[in-house]
């Protein structure tokens, strides 16, 4: 038969023992396929490279307490664990609007839902920023229900290309959608110290803010255009060699971890956006409708609280959470990027 002549098209493998690329590594571009590693990886309290464990699900549905033919908003797609949850609480009636600015995963997780068996049916999928809240109201109706997970995706994280992270060497970029706007290595170069030191201790809480504000600039006098990830790791790493040895890798660690933050930040407006978001928000909630939000910085908590705190007041809100839900020890262990989570929700009146 013709099939019996094909020949059997081969997985290209990696060259070596190991993958050397992103692109390489078949596991994490696929991670669904590959349920032993899967498990392996979770069962030690890791997130496997390519996929994202969803946060505090169980609370954000007892919040939620989401209900057939309601209508509802995810207001940050991400890989969409979130979003297959709320879908089984409608029982395919109703319908459920996802949006998410990530031009590079919304597709990928629009696929794995729709395999999955969640169409245009039950679910409307946009690309817009969560901003525009009122744009999706005026589509939908008065929403029963809005998640917002302000946390960055750990796909997102894991793909070098991306530039979130300085495990792995890549462009300085850090742009949720990396076809709109600057990218942190442009913004870099446009800032002042003063600046720079300014955003290290606002959007990051950075205590070494000066030495690594002074030394970034530093480079970029020199003419140093600061294009990878790995270079702003090791300017900061140089600038912090002040501290004693016996902590320095771990202080160096946490310090690049809120530089990295507190660009990222800054290259995406999040701050502002979740402000636009939060003034927005309860006027596109039905009567006795639902939010919950999902954050893991403190700055972002703290505008949160403020929001519930002021609406609540002028009678907008019914009820806010009288204190942020922490994830239990429990899912700690098991899944240590949700050891900041904090989760508060809010009613209408």
């Amino acid at each position: 038969m013709d099939n019996q002549d094909q020949k059997r098209q081969r997985r290209v493998r990696y060259k070596g023992t190991h993958p050397k690329t992103f692109k390489e590594k078949y596991k994490e571009l696929q991670p669904e396929r590959y349920t032993d590693t899967i498990a392996k990886v979770i069962q030690k309290g890791n997130t496997p490279a390519g996929m994202h464990r969803s946060i505090l699900v169980k609370e954000i549905l007892e919040v939620l307490q989401i209900t057939p033919g309601q209508i509802g908003l995810d207001a940050t797609l991400g890989y969409g664990g979130h979003t297959l949850e709320m879908l089984k609480c409608l029982d395919s009636k109703g319908r459920l609007y996802a949006i998410d600015v990530d031009s590079i995963e919304l597709p990928r997780t629009r696929e794995r839902l729709e395999c999955l068996g969640y169409g245009a049916e039950i679910l409307t999928i946009k690309q817009m920023n969560f901003s525009n809240i009122d744009q999706i109201a005026v589509e939908s109706g008065p929403l029963n229900f809005v998640l917002a997970d302000l946390g960055v995706s750990s796909m997102q994280i894991d793909n070098p290309e991306r530039g979130f992270s300085f495990k792995s060497d890549g462009p300085l970029d850090l742009r949720l959608n990396p076809n709109k706007g600057i990218s942190a290595a442009a913004r870099l170069q446009t800032i002042s110290q003063d600046e720079l030191q300014g955003m290290l201790l606002e959007n990051a809480d950075e205590p070494n803010s000066a030495e690594i504000s002074r030394a970034i600039i530093s480079e970029i006098k020199k003419g140093i255009d600061i294009s990878t990830t790995t270079q702003l790791q090791q300017i900061i790493k140089d600038a912090l060699n002040f501290i004693p040895e016996k902590t320095r890798n771990v202080e160096i660690k946490k310090s690049c971890q809120r530089c990295f933050q507190a660009l990222r930040i800054d290259v995406n407006n999040e701050f502002e956006v979740l402000f636009e978001f939060l003034e927005k928000l309860p006027f596109t909630l039905a009567a006795g409708g639902r939010v919950a939000i999902l954050s893991f910085h403190s700055g972002e908590d703290r505008l949160v609280k403020k929001s519930f705190k002021n609406f609540f007041r002028e009678g907008v809100y019914r009820e806010i959470a009288p204190d942020a839900i922490r994830p239990s020890s429990e899912e700690c262990n098991t899944n240590s990027r949700a050891r900041s989570a904090k989760l508060r929700w809010a009613i209408k009146s």
